[in-house]
């Protein structure tokens, strides 16, 4: 990279920097939820706004035709970074994710809330009961757009709904381990359909080849995550005071972003699912799921997440609104249908699981709404779909922009609960934070409120 393109990229970079910071200062002063504001700035700042009414000045913020390759390599990186950080920082976070307390409600929530819209759309397409036509992609495989519609409309998304509990402050409750570890099993399940619809639509694939593929996939993702949950955090626990550590000695956060990327490294020759291996490794360095080591890497954890969230994380956030496609490969019509159908059905089948997981009321409201946000995976789901050739364009913007809806109304909604006083689970009514009123901020996780008897 010449210097001329080095300069180019840190003012593109530097451009997204102040925009998204700015907005989504304005939607937290407007009660709303900040990724919302920096998914809003990528469309502001990408070709449908600004590269439509602005191309002149579009192309000096990220560069001529010849540039773009290389700006959008490193905004690439830039993006899957915050990314991953923003997962190993959840990792951090969270407490008791998959706890003997959660796992009989897990299985509920995987047992009822994930298969009811899952397989219903799927009959759904089978019987024909609605039409498939404007949906399927140029690869004419009406069997893999069938699996993907199904997926898009079971997915949850694991980085929003974790970036929504980080600016909320509520990533230590039981109702953020409860949802996290629900997601992140459901993720795995969805992930291997969605190999078998990429597959399918792979006409030279053998069923044969197939089932082996998929099989072996799923197999190495649950023995990495086993092996990350139950068994890496007391190896690194008793690694942290290893006479031998010298790399802690040197430099306790080089020694703490050396486990994240060791985690990565692993999980990319394992061909594992990346989101999970930097969940996993935030979850080892604090010791596992009771979080005992936190404390002795406060300092260290603290300064990573002051600069991912201030720079990384709303960096990818922006990334996200960026990549949206609007124009002529639009329906209003596809996403309001898709929008309402899906949202009903995943609200109705999750409130099903979360009553017969023994939660009454609010709580499963609470848990019905905040697992409807698809988010980044329906966004990955869609993108990777429609590279395939699996969907159609127009089906393509609504998956996009159903997982932005979807995830803006699950963030509103945990505000709006905050804000009452009311516990996000009665069960533990302590886990809650009063609001605000006049300036719309959240204590921090040290100071709790008093919970709010209803």
């Amino acid at each position: 990279m010449t210097t001329g393109e080095m300069g180019a990229t840190i003012f593109a970079l530097g451009v997204l920097l102040a925009s998204t910071q700015l907005i989504g200062y304005l939607f937290e002063r407007l009660r709303q939820p900040r990724f919302a504001g920096e998914i809003l700035t990528g469309v502001l700042l990408g070709p449908f706004v600004l590269g439509h009414f602005a191309p002149s000045f579009s192309t000096a913020i990220f560069g001529t035709p010849s540039d773009a390759n290389k700006i959008n390599e490193v905004l690439g990186f830039i993006y899957w970074f915050g990314l991953l950080l923003l997962m190993f920082i959840s990792g951090t976070h969270v407490r008791r994710v998959l706890g003997q307390e959660n796992r009989r409600q897990t299985l509920w929530l995987l047992g009822v809330g994930t298969p009811i819209p899952f397989f219903l759309v799927l009959a759904a397409g089978l019987l024909a009961l609605f039409p498939m036509e404007a949906l399927i992609g140029s690869s004419g495989q009406k069997t893999s757009t069938l699996l993907i519609l199904s997926i898009a409309v079971a997915i949850t998304s694991i980085p929003v709904i974790s970036r929504i509990f980080y600016d909320l402050k509520i990533l230590h409750t039981r109702f953020a381990s409860l949802i996290l570890g629900f997601a992140m099993i459901e993720d795995i399940i969805l992930w291997a359909v969605l190999a078998i619809a990429t597959a399918l639509a792979k006409t030279a694939v053998s069923q044969q080849s197939l089932v082996h593929d998929i099989a072996t996939h799923v197999s190495i993702t649950v023995a990495y995550m086993t092996f990350g949950l139950l068994v890496a955090p007391r190896l690194l626990k008793r690694f942290h005071v290893s006479r031998w550590n010298a790399l802690h000695k040197s430099s306790a956060l080089a020694y703490v972003i050396s486990v994240l990327f060791a985690y990565i490294a692993i999980a990319t020759l394992l061909e594992v699912n990346l989101i999970f291996a930097a969940f996993l490794a935030g979850l080892g360095v604090v010791g596992g799921m009771e979080g005992q080591e936190r404390t002795r890497f406060s300092k260290v954890l603290d300064s990573i997440e002051h600069f991912s969230t201030s720079v990384f994380i709303p960096i990818y956030f922006t990334l996200v609104g960026y990549k949206l496609v609007f124009g002529k490969a639009f329906s209003i019509t596809m996403l309001l249908y898709f929008l309402i159908g899906s949202t009903l059905l995943a609200l109705i089948s999750r409130g099903l699981a979360a009553k017969f997981a023994k939660f009454r009321g609010l709580d499963i409201l609470n848990i019905a709404i905040t697992s409807n946000a698809r988010g980044g995976p329906g966004i990955v789901l869609a993108s990777v779909a429609y590279d395939a050739g699996i969907i159609s364009a127009s089906f393509y913007t609504t998956l996009v922009l159903t997982a932005v809806i979807t995830s803006q109304m699950a963030g509103v909604w945990l505000r709006y609960v905050l804000s009452k006083g009311w516990p996000l689970l009665s069960s533990n009514p302590e886990e809650t934070w009063s609001i605000d009123p006049a300036t719309g901020e959240v204590p921090r996780a040290t100071a709790p409120a008093t919970a709010v008897t209803t």
